[in-house]
């Protein structure tokens, strides 16, 4: 909704909390309101919430029908602005990644705005398989702008899309000391410039991990390329799949079949080579993965 210089109202404070969630929780619950405030403004209602006793409880009752009345169109219609939002964040931050991965500039991330960067980045992290949340409470001077939860921890981002001059030691050093108020496994500083040797050196030996333009852009071109070889795999299983009729020729499936026991992917993390592991614990316990040689300084994973 339109976002004026003054006070923002409820329901502009509504509509941003509902593009935070995916745009199917927008509608599901635009969706909901909509059948319990339809169902609080029907006539009948009165006799089935409270039988008036007095005028004051009639007209309390008669107030409250006249809000659900309103209410069930208007806090759904809300709902669904906050879930077109959602919808175009989410087209946005594909578009974004398809930009810097077709792009073969070295500065693909310059022509930016503070905004697209944070999208940006969080659709990075998504594709290494990350929830993310993006706080709201980021801005181009600071702030812990994306919260993101894998395997039951907890990560902080901060992103800098600083192009003049490279970060310093305390915008680490602030986030390190955020990530021990709340209690976060590790955090990450994202820049689209560089970092000053001061920064390098604190984040040095800690769970921090700094991102430069460069290593940015190539995460998001490897990651995304890793996305499109899974899909063209799942792809391909799903024919083999539905035309059990069609064998694949003898030399190309025994290709297929070896392949994953003998090519070792790099980590989409910090592009080392990978090693592959069983999980001992949790809801995959006792299937493989892919594990970066480096762990657990870095903890990147990939499906086998």
């Amino acid at each position: 909704m339109a976002r004026s210089r003054g006070k923002r109202s409820a329901m502009d404070d509504l509509a941003d909390l509902v593009s935070l969630m995916p745009w199917w929780a927008g509608v599901a619950a635009a969706l909901g309101f909509y059948l319990v405030l339809h169902t609080l403004a029907q006539p009948g209602a009165a006799a089935v919430v409270a039988k008036p006793a007095d005028v004051t409880q009639a007209v309390a009752h008669s107030l409250g029908r006249s809000a659900a009345t309103i209410g069930q169109y208007l806090l759904p219609f809300i709902c669904l602005v906050g879930a077109a939002m959602s919808a175009f964040k989410q087209h946005e931050r594909r578009k974004l990644v398809t930009q810097v991965t077709q792009s073969a500039s070295a500065d693909a991330l310059n022509g930016m705005s503070w905004q697209q960067f944070e999208r940006l980045v969080g659709e990075a992290f998504r594709l290494q398989g990350f929830n993310v949340q993006e706080t709201g409470r980021g801005g181009p001077d600071g702030g812990v702008d994306l919260v993101l939860r894998r395997s039951g921890e907890k990560h902080l981002v901060q992103c800098k899309q600083w192009k003049a001059y490279k970060v310093g030691v305390d915008v680490v050093r602030e986030l390190y000391g955020v990530m021990a108020a709340q209690g976060a496994a590790g955090g990450f500083v994202v820049t689209s410039g560089h970092f000053s040797r001061e920064a390098e050196a604190f984040a040095e030996g800690r769970n921090v991990r700094l991102v430069d333009g460069l290593q940015l852009q190539g995460l998001i071109r490897q990651v995304e390329r890793a996305r499109k070889e899974a899909c063209a795999v799942r792809g391909a299983a799903n024919v083999r799949g539905a035309s059990a009729a069609m064998p694949l020729p003898p030399a190309p499936q025994a290709q297929l079949q070896q392949k994953p026991a003998t090519a070792t992917p790099p980590c989409p993390a910090c592009a080392k080579p990978m090693l592959r592991r069983t999980a001992r614990k949790g809801a995959n316990a006792g299937r493989e993965f892919w594990g970066c040689e480096a762990y657990p300084a870095c903890k990147g994973v990939r499906s086998v």
